[in-house]
């Protein structure tokens, strides 16, 4: 489940959150809190919550199913 959970938050982070260059701007676009920006940026051990990855893909107007497929799971 860790190696899972790795791939979806590192999926996350380079895909989106880099890019993006601004945690407070991420974090307001897309439902969730800064301290979870972060998190998913900086901490190797982070396990991201459900809720949090469906507000992510709420606000990208994507799925789940989508998102799971393209993170390779």
């Amino acid at each position: 489940m860790f190696v899972a959970n790795r791939k979806i938050v590192e999926y996350i982070r380079d895909e989106w959150v880099i890019p993006y260059d601004n945690n407070s701007q991420f974090a307001l676009d897309h439902g969730i809190d800064e301290k979870t920006v972060r998190r998913i940026k900086d901490d190797p051990k982070y396990q991201i919550a459900l809720i949090t990855i469906m507000r992510i893909c709420q606000a990208k107007n994507i799925t789940l199913e989508y998102f799971f497929k393209s993170v390779g799971l």
